[in-house]
């Protein structure tokens, strides 16, 4: 019986990209938490690095779209609005690389 070895390399893909942006968005969001709509702000990018949009990345753009919205309408911090542009850059990123085969 053999097992599967952990590999010792990792190729960087777009998804890990976007993963990362999220991760980031989400921590500048709690380093700053108590702006207006900071609480709506990680409700909705729990949700949008929820399973269900990682397996839709349609709803994760949906997502994203009212993300992009709450902070235009709040006085977000910068480092959350520098994030919020990342992680729609890495979104795109993400459907290039889809749709030019890169990614599945």
């Amino acid at each position: 019986m053999s097992f599967k070895t952990e590999p010792t390399g990792y190729e960087k893909t777009a998804l890990s990209d976007l993963q990362g942006a999220w991760v980031n968005l989400r921590n500048a969001v709690v380093d700053e938490f108590g702006f207006p709509n900071s609480d709506k702000l990680l409700f909705q990018i729990d949700e949008a690095m929820s399973w269900e949009s990682v397996r839709n990345l349609n709803h994760m753009k949906s997502t994203l779209l009212l993300i992009r919205n709450i902070t235009s309408q709040t006085e977000s911090p910068e480092e959350v609005i520098f994030w919020v542009n990342e992680v729609k850059e890495s979104l795109d990123g993400t459907f290039k690389a889809i749709a030019s085969g890169k990614a599945k």
